[in-house]
């Protein structure tokens, strides 16, 4: 074989990977399509680091979100990487909400989220002024972190450790060898290419790909569905330290406002499901935004809000059906020695990009 692994899609969770296999002594080649790192989806997110409060206990999601978020944040203050621990405030606009904010406890706790407190509305109101609210969720270990830099660490401790990494490089094909596999890689220098073991983290296009490998079962690969969120920004600042989400519903967590690390508001996602990659965000659909914002910001400003970004989760589950988890498809589940394909791995990856790569690293024993 040329190679021992290699590594497909260079977002943070490919790039963790890369880094947790080259500094357990593995020979690792990451290669990227694009022409840089984090390209995709790991770059159009709100660089929120969640707590863990709204997954299913026992799930994947639950599990490597709250592993992740203690790796994170550690990584992150080892490695001279911005993050701030804003904490988190999900409120109730009347009783029913108070009602699934106690459930939203109860399944945090759950699932390992101790810092969890309910706050009435004068102890709301106290952290934050300007918001309208019966009662809140407080979760004071929530953050964000600037991915950017993230990734950048990620990369240097990964190459540092012998890891390669190389763009402009889609894998176009492969098919399965005894103890391995043979890769056809595009790009400017198409070649042929050997290994031992292949991980997909490919992100949007991971199912696409491994429906490219040669015996892979192609009921072992999951439909996808492109799930796009758009997001707008403040003109001016919040009045807000926190980050503000409203009771989560059926249709998801709503439109809730994030900060970034200079301050800016922004406000997102309302969702549509799309058939092909587009970014681009249409300024009429703020019409939409303003009074759901209001209904826990009232004094939101008329004409504040101005087209901001989108961004693309990679789901394996459609319209009108339950979330799916996160889905590590290791030889057990297809029985391809050497093959690892990471399907569905939407929010919240990001923060659980560290566990995600050990997790990787487990099956490759």
């Amino acid at each position: 074989m040329d190679i021992d692994c290699v590594v497909v899609g260079a977002g943070v969770v490919g790039l963790a990977v890369a880094r947790e296999l080259a500094q357990a002594g593995h020979e690792v080649l990451l290669i990227e399509a694009g022409e840089a790192i984090g390209m995709g989806t790991s770059s159009r997110n709100s660089e929120v680091i969640h707590a863990g409060i709204y997954y299913p206990p026992g799930s994947l999601k639950a599990q490597l979100c709250v592993e992740g978020r203690q790796r994170l944040y550690a990584y992150c203050d080892s490695h001279g990487v911005a993050t701030q621990r804003l904490g988190k405030l999900i409120v109730a606009k009347d009783q029913l909400q108070v009602d699934g904010l106690k459930a939203l406890l109860e399944r945090g706790l759950k699932n390992g989220v101790d810092d969890l407190r309910l706050l009435d509305q004068q102890q709301a109101q106290a952290l934050e002024p300007a918001l309208a609210c019966v009662a809140a969720l407080y979760s004071p270990s929530t953050g964000i972190v600037d991915a950017h830099a993230l990734m950048l660490a990620l990369q240097g401790d990964a190459e540092a450790a012998g890891a390669d990494i190389v763009f402009h490089t889609p894998l176009l094909r492969a098919r399965t060898l005894t103890g391995g596999f043979m890769l056809q890689l595009g790009g400017t220098a198409q070649m042929s290419l050997s290994c031992r073991r292949l991980i997909n983290a490919a992100g949007l296009q991971a199912p696409a790909l491994a429906r490219c490998i040669e015996g892979l079962a192609p009921h072992s690969v999951p439909r996808d569905y492109l799930c796009k969120g758009n997001y707008f920004s403040l003109t001016g600042r919040a009045p807000f330290r926190h980050l503000i989400y409203p009771a989560p519903e059926a249709a998801g967590l709503g439109i809730h406002m994030t900060l970034d690390l200079a301050g800016q508001a922004r406000f997102g996602p309302d969702t549509e499901w799309i058939e092909r990659e587009d970014y681009r965000v249409d300024p009429a659909r703020a019409e939409a935004f303003y009074p759901a914002i209001r209904s826990y910001w009232p004094d939101l400003p008329d004409q504040s809000l101005q087209p901001g970004y989108s961004g693309i989760r990679p789901k394996i589950s459609g319209p009108n059906e339950p979330a799916r988890d996160f889905l590590i498809s290791g030889p057990a589940e297809h029985q391809v020695p050497g093959l690892i394909n990471l399907f569905g791995i939407e929010s919240p990856g990001l923060t659980s990009c560290l566990a995600l790569a050990g997790r990787v690293r487990q099956l490759m024993v």
